[in-house]
């Protein structure tokens, strides 16, 4: 039987397949080969560098905002806190590559889209822009809930004052980086700043956290700052300050309380004030502490502080006697005037009056550098100390300038500017019995040691005099306070404008003590230019004085130190002012 055999043509494709089969068959377990050589050598040699690739792509590090420090005042009452608040960003690279719908997300953020769109664009090439700040959580959740690509939140801290405008001058505020900007948040910045803290997320494809994986390193919050103030003091010289601006259409107001025995600021007021925690209307004249900024001459206030020159010298005593008629003193080519001719009277009438002829008599009698000398040693002409930013130290004329018109005019508050805070510490300073002591903004334990500026003695003698000047015989019946003997002075000074005085703007000063048998509490009260009710400080800054005092001694717990009889004499009697 014959066999047939296979054509040669189809043997020789046969074969050519036959090969190609194998060829392929190689190909691919070479490549599956490899494959599986690079897999294992990733996973058991070099497992790291897959670990660090998929950490890249799902793992992010991300900042912990550190809480800034409460503010308090001394009873512990908060005066400043920070709460926790959302804020938006958007990764533009992100939100480009993504086609982000700009107009849908400005409606969104209720702000305009070309402006949206515009800064988006600005910032092409950066990872973070902030779109919105200091949100509510609520309000935050809205817009994350549309799932925009590239937008996403972070916690912030923002800062809210309970008090508002009555501690505003005080306190300042913070900007929105939760740093201080004014007064003691600014002051106390590096003590009530935290320290920001980092953890590591986990994020989905879209950049959603899916949990936290650990924190590399814990937030520390800022310290807490307890204040010398008491709110509730406060509260008051501001509520009297804002009020004696009012009735006499007043352009500005100022009130600094002092402890006596610690240095102590118990309150601090300033009219016109703001609110912190509102300031998108912000009038940035309303912005500065007048307390320590604005720098005035102190009229008459001034003219305890010459006596106290005139007591020193040894020339004089308290039962010296003055000649005063005809109501006018001539110094080379100035005439010094008192507001009527009080004839021959003794050293506390000087003050019971308000004699600028007596202080200018006193003036010339002494030695040309005697009553600077004090003025600078009292701290006039330099900070207080106190570190309030932006205190002012007022101004001494250069000893060049100590001619006799010049003393003169110093004796009764001319030629010298002062802040009401060196005012206060300056009263202070007769009240601690001659003993200045540091001004504090912080509350302070136990006694505070103070540097001898006047003889005991002296001062001493000064308060019951300063006690005349709040009599009907005085100038300014209107400080006194029901149940407490006060000692104080008042002041009436010409503002200083372009070239000499303005003739119908006034300075209206009274500063005081009480309880005076043991004074506890002094007090500055300025009203600026008051325009009805009476300029003289007696009229316009005595009752702002009397109704504060009044709350400040109740609520500090100081016992009264005048009898009922006393006090029923005194209601049967009427004031006027000076």
């Amino acid at each position: 039987m014959n066999q047939r055999k296979a054509p040669p043509r189809q043997v020789t494709t046969d074969l050519k397949y036959l090969g190609r089969h194998r060829m392929v068959l190689l190909g691919l377990a070479v490549l599956f080969g490899g494959i599986a050589l690079r897999a294992g050598y990733l996973t058991v040699i070099d497992s790291d560098f897959l670990r660090a690739q998929g950490d890249a792509r799902m793992m992010r590090t991300e900042p912990i905002m550190a809480m800034r420090g409460v503010i308090r005042d001394r009873n512990q009452a908060p005066l400043a806190v920070s709460t926790p608040v959302a804020t938006l960003w958007l990764n533009p690279r992100q939100a480009l590559a993504a086609d982000l719908d700009i107009s849908a997300l400005a409606r969104a953020l209720k702000q305009s889209p070309s402006a949206l769109r515009a800064k988006i664009k600005r910032h092409r090439d950066k990872r973070f822009i902030y779109l919105d700040r200091h949100l509510s959580p609520n309000a935050a959740d809205e817009v994350l809930a549309l799932d925009f690509p590239g937008v996403y939140a972070m916690t912030e801290y923002k800062r809210f004052y309970p008090e508002a405008e009555a501690t505003a001058h005080m306190l300042g505020f913070t900007g929105l980086d939760d740093h201080g900007r004014e007064g003691l948040e600014l002051a106390f910045d590096s003590q009530l700043a935290g320290v920001e803290g980092s953890k590591r997320v986990m994020k989905d494809l879209k950049g959603h956290r899916v949990q936290d994986v650990a924190l590399l390193k814990p937030a520390r919050p800022g310290r807490d700052i307890t204040l010398s103030f008491d709110s509730r003091v406060q509260y008051s010289a501001y509520r009297e300050l804002a009020r004696g601006v009012a009735e006499h259409n007043a352009k500005a107001g100022v009130l600094v309380s002092l402890d006596v025995e610690t240095g102590e600021v118990l309150a601090m007021a300033s009219v016109p004030s703001y609110n912190p925690n509102n300031r998108s209307q912000l009038d940035m004249d309303a912005v500065r502490n007048r307390a320590v900024t604005d720098m005035f001459e102190p009229g008459s206030t001034l003219k305890p502080f010459t006596l106290v020159a005139a007591l020193e010298s040894g020339k004089f005593t308290i039962n010296s006697r003055f000649d005063t008629s005809p109501g006018t003193y001539k110094v080379l080519n100035k005439t010094v005037r008192d507001h009527e001719d009080f004839g021959v009277i003794d050293m506390q009438t000087v003050l019971t009056k308000s004699s600028n002829v007596a202080t200018s008599q006193i003036a010339m009698a002494l030695p040309r550098s005697t009553l600077p000398l004090l003025h600078q040693h009292l701290g006039f002409g330099q900070s207080t100390g106190s570190g309030f930013p932006g205190e002012s130290a007022g101004l001494m004329q250069p000893s060049n300038r100590w001619n006799p018109v010049e003393l003169a005019t110093m004796s009764y508050g001319y030629g010298v500017t002062v802040t009401a805070l060196q005012l206060a510490q300056a009263y202070a300073t007769i009240a601690s019995g001659g003993l200045q002591r540091p001004v504090s903004f912080t509350k302070v334990d136990g006694p505070v040691a103070g540097r001898r500026v006047i003889p005991e003695a002296i001062a001493n003698s000064l308060i019951p005099m300063m006690e005349t000047v709040v009599t009907q015989e005085g100038t300014a019946l209107r400080a006194a306070v029901p149940g407490y003997r006060v000692a104080g002075k008042t002041g009436t000074a010409h503002k200083a404008s372009q070239g000499g005085y303005a003739r119908d703007q006034y300075m209206s000063l009274f500063v005081g003590m009480a309880p005076a048998s043991h004074p506890k509490i002094v007090t500055a009260v300025i009203i600026d230019t008051p325009r009805k009710g009476g300029y003289y400080g007696g009229l316009a800054a005595a009752p702002v004085f009397s109704r504060t005092m009044a709350d400040t001694l109740r609520l500090m717990n100081v016992e009264p130190d005048r009898s009922a009889e006393r006090l029923a004499d005194q209601a049967r009697r009427s004031g006027r002012g000076g």
